[in-house]
Order: C-alpha cells, then sequence, then structure tokens
C-alpha cells in the first residue's frame, strides 16, 4: 500500500509538471471504468524496481541521527520548549547571518507557532523529524524597524494573547493590557533602531502581522528549516530554554 501512494504522488506530480506553450486539444473522450485505489490495486513492479534504490536512499538520509533529546519537546503553553528553542535557532543564525553581511547585530527574533506542524519526542532526533515539524520552504528575514513602530509588535501580543514563540524579548500583560516590553532585557528605545529576525511569511504580514510592513525586510537567503538543521547537528544533546518570554497573567 506504501508503494502504491509513492506511486500515485509520482504520477501526479509529473502530471503537475508537464506545462506546453500551446493550448491542449481534447480529441475525443469516452467514459472508463472508475479504478479504485485499494489493496486490490496491483503495484507496476518495474515501476517499482526503478524507483526503489531512490527510495532506500532515501530513507537512509532522512532517518539518520542528528541529535538527541531527554526530554519531549512540545508547542504547547505559552512559553512552550520546542517555540523558545527553534525561536533562539532563528535567533542565533540571523545574528550570524547580519553580523557577516550588514556589521549588525540581531536584537530579537520572532516566529509563528503554526509554522511548528508537530512536536518531536525524547530520544534521539532524526532528520526526518525536523521536515515533519517545518515542511515549508520558508527563509529567514531581517527586519529593520524603527523602535517606535515595535509598538505595534507588543500591541498584537497584548491584544491575541497568542502563543508565537520570541527570542530577546519579554511581553507581560495584564487581563490583556501591556504591562511591561523588553529586547535583550531593556526598554525599547523609541529613538533606536532594531533588527528582528522573522520568517517571510510573518514579514509579508502573515499571521495578521502587519506592523512589520513599518520596516525594511532583508532577505538573507537562509531556509528556516535549513537553519534548524544545522543547530540540531551542532549540539549533540538538545536543551532547550524554558525561561518566560510571553507572560500572560489574567489570560482566559
Amino acid at each position: 500500500m506504501k508503494n502504491k501512494f509513492l506511486l500515485l504522488g509520482i504520477a501526479l506530480a509529473s502530471l503537475t509538471a508537464c506545462k506546453t506553450a500551446s493550448t491542449l486539444q481534447l480529441a475525443e473522450a469516452k467514459p472508463q471504468k472508475n479504478i479504485s485505489i485499494n489493496n486490490e490495486l496491483k503495484n507496476d513492479e518495474e515501476f517499482v524496481k526503478v524507483i526503489e534504490p531512490y527510495k532506500l536512499k532515501l530513507d537512509k538520509e532522512m532517518n539518520q541521527k542528528i541529535s538527541h533529546t531527554s526530554v519531549d519537546l512540545t508547542k504547547q503553553g505559552d512559553n512552550s520548549n520546542l517555540g523558545n528553542l527553534l525561536a533562539d535557532y532563528t535567533f542565533e543564525g540571523a545574528d550570524a547571518w547580519t553580523k557577516k553581511n550588514l556589521q549588525k547585530n540581531v536584537d530579537a527574533a520572532l516566529i509563528n507557532i503554526g509554522g511548528i506542524r508537530t512536536t518531536i519526542g525524547k530520544g534521539d532526533i532524526l532528520l526526518k523529524s525536523v521536515f515533519e515539524v517545518m515542511p515549508f520552504e520558508n527563509e529567514v528575514i531581517i527586519v529593520k524597524m524603527k523602535g517606535s513602530d515595535l509598538q505595534g509588535l507588543f500591541d498584537y501580543y497584548a491584544k491575541t494573547q497568542v502563543n508565537n514563540p520570541v527570542s530577546h524579548l519579554y511581553i507581560e500583560t495584564n487581563n490583556g493590557q501591556l504591562t511591561q516590553s523588553k529586547i535583550n532585557g531593556k526598554p525599547v528605545d523609541p529613538s533606536g533602531e532594531y533588527y528582528i529576525a522573522t520568517s517571510d511569511y510573518l514579514a509579508l504580514g502573515g499571521d495578521n502581522m502587519k506592523f512589520f510592513s513599518k520596516g525594511e525586510s532583508i532577505s538573507t537567503g537562509i531556509r528556516l528549516r535549513d537553519l534548524f538543521i544545522e543547530y540540531f547537528k551542532k549540539t549533540s544533546e538538545v536543551v532547550p530554554n524554558t525561561d518566560v518570554r510571553l507572560n500572560f497573567i489574567g489570560k482566559k
């Protein structure tokens, strides 16, 4: 059954990829018998033989161990350990790029919890685990913002009370009212200049983060997933930070 779905996927991908400059003309259409995709459908053995070496190679690569965790990495709660971890990886990778290419420091990072598609159970972290967590091709973007425009970021969290992971940010609300907002432990300087690392999806206003439109978006060419894989490989034992970054007092 697994092979049947694989064959179907390849066939669909092939059809999608085929393009022509001219309009296709349907000469004649005749009704045919429907073919159900079930256990009775025979595999094309010759085709299976062709793709089997590629499947084995892909399976071997995806099942390679890249790190280890002694705790479950989850996305639950306002300060989830997986959310904090990936936000920190985003910050660190973006900061390294920004130092090299812009001669500046990244001040904070922000990603969306919806972009983290699943969790990672304790034990060996496999390459395929990161593809399951981050199946999208999102790019790391640096948004250069005025301190005065960052109020929109803090107001967004106060209004939504959403657990989108952050790094080097502290946001506190009380019954939906903003009470504290800090970057690197310091209040925001309205006249200052800040570099915020995020994804292209959010930089373009995804999840209704319209405040990013007031800044200047700088492309890094780095895929978030590639960055996560790189940082998982750097650490044989993952120890996520569990500090409080989003403190929604009285959240309903």
